[in-house]
């Protein structure tokens, strides 16, 4: 459904603080390492909640949603601060902003073609906001459709938290909901990753301006069903590779349609970089409570030049990518000479990136989240979805609602959309901006 076929409307904002005021000795936060390499950023998440249980009014829900809220944010304590010197947040008690919208039209028509620009409108923040870093560390805005249904979208600032964070703050918050009291057996986040990745004094960097670019980005989604993404696995398979995950099939696809689009629209051969994201906590030695609050990610680049441009060659440029990086830097961590290292890293692919020539794709994956779970009290989301950025050439996936195929959303410049979007072999693998409708059952009530 497009923007100018929506209106949604601001009707309240204000700031929820925590039940109960942030000990004095809990006073100063310090960040980690981790956190002052995070990009300044808002992390977003939608859950859209249909009506199938109960009609939602809007006035229930958004107390229940506030309280909880304000009791979670004592637990999250840090949340409700602001980051002060780019190495500590300020436990003040300032809060997260609240605000509650009305959606014009019914959630059902929205499902038959989800747009992106109009989830935008249901996210309180751009997430490339400077806010991130001086701002609010929670914004919520809770949309309710006329139908009843209900979009709670949701952004934490990237200085504070990783994916994993937020989803723990995710299920505490909607636990909190759930319950009509309070309940003190919730687990409770571990406040101690500054002692694992002790802050360094590192200058404070504000995001520069966003360069007004000649190029325009255009967003996509594309669903893969379980069955076509077991076909992919098995056509990744090589030597290197005997089990290719899903994940790493559906990236390696996506990375070399883009690569095929990229190199129709240029006069040279292209060399070509994928980053990814990985949870550094289960990959500790020991391994680290899934709670440990903060940023506890690393980042591994893949390459590919023009001659491995088959799924199989980057399925294993794909997992040697992987492999390099626990072995670089993930036994070392905790010394300083292995974050000299990322750091040379980085700087290397800078200087081929500075060189020309060369595409630089990012990829996010959110499969096995329990996001589908999450439950505030009037049943599990019909639909959810994470909005997309304005970066060209980024890539996020997550699982579709029966938690076996994946959803991915692809943001390219407009020139390279029109080559991927008409890709064969993207064709004869995933559905192009389908109905979100499909992946839901029942209906009858939506």
């Amino acid at each position: 459904m497009a923007l100018d076929q929506v209106n949604v409307e601001i009707v309240a904002r204000e700031v929820i603080k925590p039940s109960s005021p942030t000990l004095n000795h809990l006073r100063k936060f310090n960040l980690s390492l981790l956190d002052q390499l995070a990009p300044v950023s808002y992390e977003p998440l939608v859950l859209l909640y249909s009506n199938l249980q109960q009609q939602l009014t809007g006035t229930n829900e958004s107390q229940r949603l506030k309280r909880s809220l304000s009791e979670t944010l004592t637990r999250f304590y840090p949340l409700a601060g602001r980051i002060r010197d780019g190495a500590s947040i300020e436990c003040n008690d300032l809060g997260a902003v609240f605000v509650e919208s009305r959606v014009s039209c019914l959630l059902s028509k929205f499902l038959e073609k989800p747009d992106v620009e109009v989830i935008r409108k249901f996210i309180p923040v751009e997430t490339e906001s400077p806010e991130a870093l001086t701002g609010s560390l929670v914004l919520v805005q809770a949309n309710f459709f006329a139908c009843g249904g209900l979009a709670i979208g949701v952004c934490i600032s990237h200085k504070a938290a990783d994916p994993v964070t937020f989803s723990t703050f995710i299920k505490a918050w909607a636990a909190a909901a759930f319950r009509s009291v309070d309940d003190s057996s919730t687990v409770l986040p571990l406040f101690n990753a500054s002692s694992l990745f002790p802050p360094q004094n590192l200058p404070l960097t504000r995001p520069a301006a966003v360069e007004l670019m000649n190029d325009k980005y255009v967003t996509k989604r594309l669903v893969f069903d379980a069955s076509k993404i077991a076909a992919l696995q098995a056509k990744a398979v090589s030597e290197s590779v005997t089990c290719p995950t899903r994940v790493e099939a559906v990236t390696a696809l996506i990375w070399k349609c883009a690569m095929n689009a990229s190199r129709s629209n240029s006069e040279h051969l292209r060399y070509s970089i994928l980053s990814q994201s990985v949870n550094l906590r289960k990959r500790m030695a020991p391994p680290l409570p899934e709670n440990t609050f903060g940023n506890l990610v690393g980042y591994f680049a893949s390459c590919a030049t023009e001659c491995e441009i088959e799924l199989q060659s980057l399925v294993g440029q794909l997992r040697k990518g992987l492999r390099d990086f626990g072995e670089n830097y993930v036994e070392k961590l905790g010394e300083d000479k292995a974050f000299m290292a990322v750091c040379e890293s980085f700087q290397g692919a800078g200087s081929m990136l500075q060189e020309g020539n060369v595409d630089f794709y990012a990829s996010t994956d959110f499969c096995r989240f329990p996001f589908y779970g999450i439950d505030f009290g009037w049943g599990k989301p019909t639909w959810v979805t994470i909005p997309a950025g304005a970066n060209k050439n980024v890539t996020t996936i997550m699982d579709t609602r029966d938690g076996e195929g994946v959803e991915a959303w692809v943001t390219l410049t407009e020139e390279d959309m029109a080559f991927f979007e008409r890709d064969r072999e993207l064709l004869a693998a995933a559905s192009l901006d389908p109905s979100a409708l499909d992946l839901i059952m029942p209906m009858s009530s939506l």
